[in-house]
């Protein structure tokens, strides 16, 4: 097939190698405009650009799409299907409807669930066991359209963000590269919009840690927000990011107030945590500090039984 492929950040990557593998011709590929990152601020091309120009691909980096210059410019490309992953913009009714076989999107949950910007996170924060990757006929909806095919796959009860955000990326490839080949004899279904659920784009405000949860939520925001918006207290006014936690199966006769550290040697920092439960806390930073393992971060910082984390 001919086909525009559209997506930016790491996790699209797996899905333009696979269609350039399987052979398909790339005539264009669509990705956000360079943008400073990093402490000097460098302006720094999205992964996908990076990919793109290695393998001799043709790449537009529109700062505008809603105009008729940057529709033209779209039909130009005379595809077949334009491929979308993680592309970063709603794209407009024309772009959708430019090519004869529309658009399809590789999609990074089991919809209707977690339709949005951050399915993978908030799949994990909300405790789910299992998740997978949907391709879909995009519409003009928020992940609404009809679904093509869908892969299912276990989550681990240890695993971050991250870590399931690379695992989904190659399974997404592989889900496309099946959606293509099959094409013609898939039979789009409609999902149940009643069971639809939401995935928003996360806020800095979301990684507070509120110690009165149980420690099975705490962990699982600790695992899902990463590497943004990360989970965080306060301890002496600082801020201290948990970068890896697990339930701590002791019980205490008589819990004490939830934030309140009843252990902190060695490898071990244990925090009281609502519903009589524990959290263990084993990956910590300080702010100001690198991130450690308990041990090392206890040997700089005197934390104590009986302070309180905020």
């Amino acid at each position: 097939m001919k086909i525009v492929f559209m997506g930016t950040p790491q996790a699209a990557v797996p899905s333009l190698q696979k269609l350039l593998t399987e052979g398909h011709e790339l005539v264009a590929v669509y990705t956000q405009p360079d943008r400073p990152a990093g402490r000097g601020n460098k302006l720094t091309a999205p992964p996908v650009k990076e990919f793109a120009v290695e393998n001799g691909l043709p790449v537009f980096q529109p700062t505008k799409i809603k105009t008729v210059e940057a529709l033209e410019l779209f039909r130009s490309h005379a595809a077949d299907v334009a491929v979308v992953v993680a592309y970063g913009r709603i794209l407009p009714a024309g772009f959708l409807e430019a090519f004869p076989l529309g658009a399809v999107n590789v999609h990074f949950s089991l919809l209707p669930k977690y339709r949005g910007a951050a399915p993978v996170n908030w799949a994990i924060v909300r405790g789910e066991t299992k998740t997978g990757v949907t391709t879909m006929r995009m519409d003009a909806g928020l992940d609404t359209g009809d679904i093509l095919l869908q892969s299912e796959t276990e989550i681990g009860p240890e695993e971050t963000a991250v870590e399931l955000m690379t695992r989904l990326s190659f399974l997404g490839g592989d889900l496309l590269a099946a959606t293509l080949e099959k094409f013609d004899e898939i039979e789009p279904v409609p999902q149940d919009h009643a069971a639809a659920t939401l995935a928003p784009l996360m806020k800095k405000e979301d990684g507070a840690i509120d110690w009165r949860r149980p420690a099975g939520e705490i962990v699982d925001r600790v695992r899902g927000f990463q590497p943004f918006p990360s989970s965080y207290g306060f301890y002496q006014g600082k801020k201290l990011k948990i970068w890896k936690a697990a339930v701590e199966t002791v019980l205490e006769s008589e819990p004490s107030p939830p934030g309140t550290v009843l252990y902190a040697k060695g490898d071990q920092i244990l925090v009281q945590c609502g519903d009589a439960t524990i959290v263990r806390l084993s990956e910590l930073q300080l702010e100001g500090k690198n991130r450690m393992k308990t041990r090392d971060f206890l040997n700089g910082v005197k934390l104590a039984a009986g302070e309180t984390l905020n």
